[in-house]
């Protein structure tokens, strides 16, 4: 524990803020799993209309619908000259589109930026966690230079330790060989 304090010391004002937050963030989640807020439950209606409509007027089946009834429109014009509501130039038709045109851009447009603000919110999460995974990735190498450090400590302590013991039976073993060679060099 002493080295998680010395470590959280030397992390930077931003690190330790981050560190902070997450560890309130995650006891929240541990007291109350289920608060979790849904993206779509604070939808405004306005919201959810311009999701609706992006979401239409970006699909074939819209494009498809649009030019069978553009198709529809000026064939009926051309056809039926005498009793046509939009002859040729087709002004009617240039004030339908342009009055969808006018509408549709900006609703879409705020679908966009909503969309835009949620994928900025799911970027700095996801910078969080980056971050938050950064520190514990140099914490776990931290925690083993210092089991490396103790294992060479204990290596060490083991190494001088034999030596010493090698020393002492050299030593015990040198006595002996003298006290065993001053007996044969007596007369036999």
């Amino acid at each position: 524990m002493e080295v998680a304090n010395l470590e959280i010391d030397d992390m930077e004002p931003t690190e330790r803020e981050l560190l902070a937050e997450l560890r309130r963030l995650r006891r929240s989640l541990r007291l109350h799993p289920t608060d979790m807020p849904d993206p779509m439950e604070a939808l405004s209606v306005g919201q959810r209309v311009a999701d609706w409509v992006a979401s239409v007027m970006g699909s074939w089946k819209f494009i498809i619908f649009q030019t069978i009834v553009l198709v529809a429109w000026v064939s009926i014009n051309l056809i039926a000259v005498a009793k046509s509501w939009d002859p040729y130039p087709f002004i009617l038709l240039n004030l339908v589109l342009s009055f969808q045109a006018a509408y549709a851009a900006p609703i879409i447009v705020m679908s966009q930026n909503r969309q835009q603000d949620i994928d900025r919110r799911a970027a700095q999460n996801d910078y969080r966690i980056n971050l938050k995974a950064e520190l514990e990735i140099e914490l776990l190498h931290e925690k083993i230079d210092e089991l490396r450090v103790q294992e060479v400590l204990r290596l060490s302590e083991a190494v001088s330790s034999l030596t010493d013991l090698l020393v002492q039976s050299r030593g015990s073993n040198g006595s002996e060989m003298t006290e065993t060679a001053g007996r044969s060099d007596g007369p036999a």
